[in-house]
């Protein structure tokens, strides 16, 4: 079945947009960063990982390498066709239901931040009710800065794919994020572009800041509580169960 984009989400480019903006072929660009070395400091080792909104594996491939069992969930199967060695579930997150519980359950890129709060309750939800009573979630977050002092850019490499065997060298490219224009309700619409040698994409997404006394009432309405930060900037969070309730 096609999925509708969602109102307010856009993207362009070359190759399948999901429907919340993400061009499969960009994702399968971009390089991971530090994500897979701060969930493997925040979970036992060898954990059963639940990763909710998987992409093309970005993050899902390094766990598996880290000797992580990882169920990975995304609603776009041509996200999931680039996932592999891993089990995967194609549905919205919000609808998720697999019947299990796991040690940990990740929700990284920034979907906490959705712009419609049932949304993020439905995210959480899931979350929730996925986590093990002694497990735990892996929240990634926005920074404090990410909607000011726009537009600002950064550089990254990309390694294309080798033919027969051919040393490839890194290709340059620029990620900018252009916009964060406000469209009501405290959400802001962002624009983002990415810039290769051979093809531009840009992605444009709602998105709703939330303080951090802000994103732990929306974990306590689910049920969860921060257990500590895991970054300096407090972009990722550890949750537990808040077994008060």
């Amino acid at each position: 079945m096609e999925l509708r984009m969602r109102e307010g989400y856009q993207g362009t480019g070359p190759g399948k947009v999901t429907p919340d903006g993400c061009a499969v072929e960009l994702y399968a660009r971009l390089s991971v960063g530090s994500e897979p070395d701060i969930i493997a400091a925040a979970v036992p080792a060898g954990a059963h990982i639940l990763e909710l909104g998987c992409g093309v594996g970005r993050v899902t491939h390094p766990l598996l390498e880290r000797g992580f069992t990882v169920t990975a969930v995304d609603e776009s199967p041509e996200m999931l066709e680039r996932v592999h060695g891993a089990r995967t579930i194609c549905s919205p997150i919000e609808q998720l239901e697999t019947g299990e519980t796991f040690d940990a359950v990740i929700l990284a890129s920034f979907l906490v931040h959705a712009g419609d709060p049932e949304v993020r309750r439905g995210l959480l939800r899931t979350c929730a009710r996925h986590v093990a009573e002694d497990g735990c979630v892996l929240i990634q977050r926005e920074g404090g800065d990410y909607h000011v002092n726009l537009p600002r850019e950064r550089s990254d490499t990309w390694v294309p794919p080798a033919e027969g065997g051919a040393r490839v060298d890194p290709v340059a490219f620029t990620v900018r994020i252009l916009s964060a224009e406000p469209v009501g309700d405290g959400v802001n619409a962002v624009r983002a572009e990415y810039v290769f040698p051979d093809a531009t994409w840009t992605q444009t997404f709602r998105s709703r800041p939330l303080t951090s006394e802000q994103f732990e009432e929306a974990l306590g309405e689910a049920g969860l509580r921060v257990d500590r930060y895991l970054t300096e900037d407090g972009t990722w969070a550890r949750a537990v169960p808040d077994k008060r309730l």
